[in-house]
């Protein structure tokens, strides 16, 4: 039986806005476990981004409860939920977010780095080689295509093996080859690592290939699809 990894209950998210109160989420729940992949679809404006900073421990929701690997996110601060980022969670972001005074083996080395990992550019090494970047550890962001410089995200966002891989709208600067190749292995390392992955995005192709799917309306769910 798989172990719970995240659990959100009753969540709630309202802001300000110069008409009043604006709910950008209202009472959503949803439950994943171990290795588990989750896509979160839906129009412009329906909420998506916002789930996905809450589920991660970016944000606060406005009411209801987040437990991540059991770590109550609702009730911590940041520096807390910082720590359980640290220790859980990787990201891939539709912006690649490299530092581009580093190489590519050098930005997959940072969170091994960070963490106190030993041999950690042997590790990373590895994680290039397995993207197919084998021959390209000391070129700089500049110099990789924009598909390469994904591939270095994801493997830096695999390094730390997080149990929980968040990525936002990954394939959404890719030409459809190159996205399907990222999805591919987003994917295979899914399934290698026992990493639960949770992702926004527009691409219907890369949401089917999720084991559950959660459609959101202003806020709500509209359709919600658990399978296996």
């Amino acid at each position: 039986m798989s172990a719970r990894i995240l659990s959100a209950r009753h969540l709630s998210k309202v802001v300000p806005s110069t008409e009043g109160e604006l709910t950008i989420l209202d009472g959503l729940s949803l439950e994943l476990d171990a290795g588990d992949s989750l896509a979160i679809v839906g129009t412009s404006g329906s909420g998506k981004s916002t789930l996905l900073g809450l589920l991660a421990g970016l944000d606060l929701p406005s009411a209801g409860e987040i437990e991540l690997c059991a770590a109550p996110l609702h009730a911590l601060d940041e520096d807390a939920r910082a720590r359980v980022r640290a220790e859980h969670v990787g990201f891939v972001f539709q912006s690649f977010q490299l530092l581009d005074t580093l190489t590519a083996i050098e930005n997959v080395m940072l969170p091994l780095e960070l963490a106190g990992a030993r041999a950690a550019r042997t590790a990373a090494g590895e994680l290039l080689a397995r993207v197919g970047l084998g021959e390209r550890f000391h070129h700089y962001p500049r110099q990789l295509s924009g598909g390469e410089q994904q591939r270095v995200a994801l493997a830096r966002a695999f390094a730390a093996s997080p149990s929980v891989l968040f990525a936002d709208e990954p394939t959404g600067n890719l030409d459809t080859h190159t996205g399907a190749r990222i999805s591919d292995l987003l994917f295979e390392l899914n399934r290698e690592r026992g990493t639960t992955l949770i992702l926004v995005t527009h691409d219907e192709r890369l949401a089917a290939r999720c084991g559950k799917r959660l459609r959101l309306e202003a806020g709500r769910p509209l359709e919600a699809m658990w399978a296996g």
